[in-house]
């Protein structure tokens, strides 16, 4: 038993390679561009007579930041599709359509429910935000994460099934993205009358691991390191570096959470724990 939990773990950790690969080169894009599009930038370094909005080498660096800011604003449904391609045995395409469309459902569900309890005023400060245009619960990558280990398990089980001749049709991977879209319809309910207590709770572990200093520090340090050999070192820390446990601030009125985020409108890519 132990060793099967130890290589879920292990796979689990695997699946979020992906997603994370493609860190750095958003990060580049994101960086260089916002830098140099930058007017108090621009201004210090004496480059408003080459670089200025119109300009060809503008134009590219605003695509650039965009095309950086686009993997961070979505980087949720890339952790959906990513950990469910990571966590699925065999037809992992259809996992990652699935991952997409499940995530899409349980937002939609999300968003419904907060219109039918008041709207985004009725709800707690910065607890919601947009995502692909829908309005849902700040839940950052663990969103994408919850629905990629759900879609995977739903994936691995019903991928191969045989339907009565009258339905055969949706039968085998067919079958997946549609028992995915039931499941995360339901999802989406509960996560809204749940979510709200795990968000609590990792606001208090984060503030926990902040108020302790040094010795937080070295705790996080030692277990991050000691997860390295076993391949589960980032099950650890992505949730610092995601999520409000990795801390928060409010920059130009938008709230920010851990790591290397970047909320639209302003961009901006900080990081708030310099412990990650």
């Amino acid at each position: 038993m132990k060793d099967q939990i130890f290589g879920v773990l292990q796979r689990v950790g695997r699946s979020f390679m992906l997603p994370i690969a493609l860190l750095p080169v958003a990060g580049l894009l994101l960086g260089i561009g916002s830098s140099f599009t930058n007017q108090t930038m621009l201004e210090a370094y004496h480059l408003t007579g080459v670089i200025f909005p119109g300009s060809p080498i503008y134009t590219l660096l605003d695509i650039m930041n965009q095309c950086g800011s686009a993997v961070f604003n979505n980087l949720a449904l890339l952790f959906a599709m990513g950990v469910a391609i990571g966590m699925a045995k065999r037809e992992k395409d259809v996992a990652a359509l699935s991952g997409a469309i499940a995530y899409l459902v349980m937002n939609t569900a999300i968003s419904a429910m907060i219109t039918a309890r008041g709207g985004v005023e009725a709800m707690p400060v910065n607890s919601t935000t947009s995502m692909l245009g829908i309005t849902t619960l700040q839940m950052g990558v663990f969103g994408g994460i919850v629905v990629g280990l759900g879609v995977a398990a739903l994936h691995n089980k019903f991928y191969k099934i045989q339907l009565p001749q009258v339905l055969s049709f949706f039968g085998g991977t067919r079958f997946v993205p549609i028992v995915s879209t039931g499941v995360f319809l339901v999802v989406g309910i509960v996560m809204f009358f749940v979510w709200p207590i795990v968000q609590t709770g990792i606001a208090a572990l984060g503030a926990l691991v902040l108020s302790s200093g040094y010795i937080g520090t070295w705790i996080y340090g030692i277990i991050e390191r000691a997860l390295i050999p076993f391949g589960l070192h980032h099950v650890f820390y992505l949730p610092f570096w995601q999520t409000e446990m990795g801390g928060s601030a409010v920059i130009n009125g938008q709230t920010v959470f851990g790591a290397i985020i970047s909320p639209y409108p302003p961009r901006v890519s900080w990081r708030a724990n310099s412990r990650s």
